[in-house]
């Protein structure tokens, strides 16, 4: 079985669009500093695709770590759903469609796969994180080091049923 995978999405040139690369970045150094980094494979993308349901294959665990306008803050974390459609485009997918293109194309059983979503205000080309969208991270970051700690699907869907509590 693979090591749990771990997708960041977004752009680090546009704003709070960073957050998910700015998270990935922070767990790559916290995992090497644990003398875990081969636990754990880390992909960073600006947009998911098609192709990211192979990613997938052979894994009982994926989180997708992403920036969203209108999430409540500071953060949401969520067990995932194949979508019930891929959309209008494979050139870009939400998460929920890499799911659903596993299912349709992939042999064997999907990985349980969860999102944590980090509310972001600002998405204009050439800005920085803002401030608040940092403080959000920091309190995502905390969430984040107890799942990679624990990389279990039960103890990941105890943690949605008491953040959705």
């Amino acid at each position: 079985m693979k090591p749990p995978v771990v997708f960041a999405i977004g752009n680090p040139s546009r704003g709070d669009d960073a957050l998910g690369p700015h998270l990935l970045a922070r767990l790559e150094a916290w995992l090497a500093e644990q003398g875990r980094a081969d636990e754990v494979e880390l992909i960073e993308d600006f947009q998911l695709n098609i192709e990211h349901a192979l990613d997938l294959e052979g894994r009982r665990l994926a989180l997708f770590i992403d920036a969203g306008t209108g999430t409540p803050a500071p953060y949401t974390f969520t067990r995932l759903q194949p979508a019930p459609d891929l959309g209008p485009s494979t050139h870009a997918l939400e998460p929920g469609a890499v799911l659903r293109v596993f299912h349709q194309t992939c042999p064997g059983a999907a990985p349980e796969c969860f999102v944590l979503c980090v509310r972001g205000e600002r998405f204009e080309l050439g800005e920085g994180v803002g401030e608040a969208a940092a403080r959000y991270a920091d309190e995502a970051w905390g969430l984040l080091q107890k799942l990679i700690a624990r990389p279990d699907p039960s103890m990941w869907s105890e943690v949605v049923q008491l953040i959705g509590a």
